[in-house]
């Protein structure tokens, strides 16, 4: 399946700095799945897909203590 990120609202991602650096930034306008992208390169780039328990999955371990 492909997405159509075209037209997808985008917000960084809470952990990016504000000045400009380390912009990840995500969509919520796809039910069920995550886009996420790397905008401190190409704002206009590849964008990654994932679906939103994946994503819900990768989140919680990255937050769980060593």
């Amino acid at each position: 399946m492909r997405a159509d990120v075209n037209h997808l609202t985008w917000r960084k991602s809470s952990y990016s700095n504000g000045d400009g650096g380390s912009c990840v930034e995500l969509s919520d306008d796809l039910p069920g799945l995550v886009p996420v992208r790397d905008s401190k390169q190409h704002a206009t780039g590849p964008v990654l897909v994932f679906p939103a328990a994946s994503w819900a999955s990768f989140i919680a371990a990255v937050k769980r203590p060593a």
